[in-house]
């Protein structure tokens, strides 16, 4: 079946990466999200595509210089409507009490840290701690740019699916050898420029095959008629019905 991945959560109908976006996945009944995880400071574990506070919130300045307790300072809903204003940045406890909560599954991020390979073992451990307060019948992809990193947290947490991402420009001829390394089950590449002979010759190695981002229904349907198993997408609302309800 094919798979719907809400990108950063409904992020064309509330802030990105905010429980305000993951409740709305529950609301349009798109059963599985994406979001990013890094790291604060004191190392609680929290929901943020960027490592620094410019984009999404009211303030600025970087992840790994604040507190849990600074959280409680930062609005990262206004920038998106007055609606959301005093949306926070959701802690990764947060999220998977929300998961548990709305039955969701999710596509987990590990963003490349860059507040160096320490805090980024810290990072990868504060995500298998938080993971083991998920129920027991939710659904989770770790996934990473930093294949690195993915390869660390799977051999910490080996029972745990995980997706090497790969950027048009990443994405060459060596992606079995990595995916070999890292031990993925599934393979992530960008939606631009991929070619049905390249999603061909993963499927063909036993990859299950999500791709981002997908803007577009008509490509969507095309991707999903080469053999991919899922895609990503700002837009989940407008995807038609016979899409929300797949496993992957």
């Amino acid at each position: 079946m094919n798979t719907l991945f809400a990108h950063r959560g409904m992020s064309s109908l509330a802030p990105e990466n905010t429980l305000a976006a993951f409740r709305l996945c529950h609301t349009h009944k798109v059963q599985w999200l994406e979001c990013d995880v890094d790291i604060l400071g004191d190392d609680t574990i929290v929901i943020s595509h960027d490592d620094t506070l410019d984009r999404c919130t009211n303030r600025s300045g970087s992840l790994y210089e604040l507190s849990q307790q600074d959280l409680a300072t930062i609005d990262a809903g206004g920038w998106f409507s007055d609606a959301f204003a005093g949306e926070p940045i959701p802690t990764f406890r947060q999220f998977i009490e929300l998961l548990n909560e709305l039955k969701l599954d999710a596509n987990i991020e590990i963003k490349s840290c860059t507040a160096g390979w320490e805090k980024t073992l810290k990072l990868i451990d504060g995500v298998i701690e938080g993971l083991k307060l998920l129920d027991s019948d939710r659904k989770v992809i770790i996934s990473s740019f930093n294949h690195i990193a993915l390869y660390e947290f799977k051999r910490r947490a080996p029972h745990y699916p995980t997706a090497c991402l790969f950027t048009k420009e990443t994405l060459s001829e060596d992606w079995e050898s990595i995916l070999q390394a890292c031990q993925a089950e599934y393979i992530h590449p960008e939606n631009e420029g991929l070619s049905r002979e390249q999603v061909a010759a993963f499927k063909a190695k036993g990859y299950k095959v999500n791709v981002y981002t997908v803007n577009s229904l008509l490509r969507a349907n095309q991707l999903f008629n080469w053999g991919v198993d899922g895609v990503f997408t700002d837009i989940a609302q407008t995807f038609p019905r016979s899409f929300f309800s797949a496993t992957n």
